[in-house]
């Protein structure tokens, strides 16, 4: 009986078929936590987790080109722009729970995809030069007053088009573009870098603005990237905008269930796995983003800056897939390189 079991698994491997007993993840993290993660909770559920990693693009391209015989039973990406648009194209399937709607706020979710983790974009300053207003916004960036101080990545990043798509949601596209245009010309310098980048250039005292996810500050501080950069991460401090209007722009990572996933069931299980205490402080504790649920803190190397800072929690994030094209648009128009 074993060995026919064997061969039956063996075959079913060989052509691609999906046992019941396990979960197919297509992930565009690349964090080993994460992996750790899934261990857990094959431990507590009994259910392998096979996970394929790389990135966005890849991913998706394969996904869509195997169409009804992909084994990928759920997408996991960072930014709501990113899964916004993979919806668009028809990839994920309605799917919910009554844990996964408990768990996640109704702006950080959509009928096809669900956050399990909270980012923050903001800005960076150096306090030893620096003194930013208390109301300092987005839409101060683009005042004539900071001219050469601002420096930001490029318009092709998910995270601005992102930033840009949610003041499109809120402003317009008329004022999102004037604002666009004033950005450029307050750069300090061309975009370029990633968002470690954009701090670094204020610490070296090259720009006193920085736009860049709050994640990156507590990975520079914890020594994971160097000396150099742990002893730069200590000059400068993040400041939460909007603290007058709508709150801080936040982001999400996430994931969804997609079309033709074999493991559909198994595949809400480990979201609503994600989504609790125990997976939280995981994911918080290793990639230093905001927790999902209440009642997990972040990690202290991001929450010695603050908890209590005030969320956009108006804009709903399944917004930024449907304005990203216009932001590109927007963006580029500005000459923002």
């Amino acid at each position: 009986m074993k060995k026919i079991i064997f061969i039956i698994s063996i075959f079913l491997t060989f052509f691609g078929i999906s046992n019941a007993n396990e979960v197919n993840i297509f992930s565009a993290r690349h964090y080993d936590s994460d992996v750790q993660l899934y261990e857990k909770f094959t431990a507590k559920t009994g259910i392998k987790v096979n996970v394929v990693s790389g990135k966005d693009k890849a991913l998706q391209k394969r996904i869509i080109e195997e169409g009804k015989d992909s084994i990928a039973d759920l997408y996991i990406t960072a930014d709501a722009g990113r899964l916004g648009a993979f919806q668009a194209k028809g990839m994920f399937q309605r799917s919910s729970s009554k844990a996964l709607k408990a768990a996640i706020p109704s702006n950080f979710r959509s009928p096809y995809w669900f956050g399990i983790a909270k980012r923050a974009r903001v800005i960076y300053y150096d306090p030893s030069r620096t003194n930013p207003p208390s109301n300092l916004s987005y839409e101060d960036l683009s005042n004539p007053k900071y001219k050469g101080k601002v420096v930001i990545r490029k318009s092709n990043n998910v995270y601005n088009q992102s930033l840009v798509a949610s003041l499109i949601a809120n402003n317009g596209k008329k004022k999102t573009a004037e604002w666009a245009k004033g950005v450029v010309s307050n750069m300090a310098r061309k975009p370029k870098g990633n968002d470690r980048a954009q701090i670094l250039a204020v610490a070296a005292g090259e720009a006193d603005y920085a736009v860049a996810n709050t994640y990156y500050i507590a990975l520079m501080l914890s020594g994971k990237k160097g000396p150099e950069q742990q002893a730069a991460a200590k000059k400068v401090k993040p400041f939460f905008p909007n603290q007058d209007g709508r709150g801080t722009h936040m982001n999400i990572s996430g994931g969804g269930v997609l079309k033709h996933a074999p493991n559909k069931d198994n595949a809400i299980k480990l979201l609503e796995f994600l989504l609790t205490k125990e997976a939280q402080q995981h994911i918080v504790n290793n990639t230093f983003e905001y927790p999902m649920i209440d009642g997990v803190e972040p990690n202290k190397l991001i929450a010695q800056f603050g908890l209590g800072f005030k969320q956009d929690l108006k804009t709903k994030v399944s917004k930024y897939g449907k304005n990203q094209a216009a932001a590109l648009k927007i963006m580029t128009e500005a000459g923002w390189e």
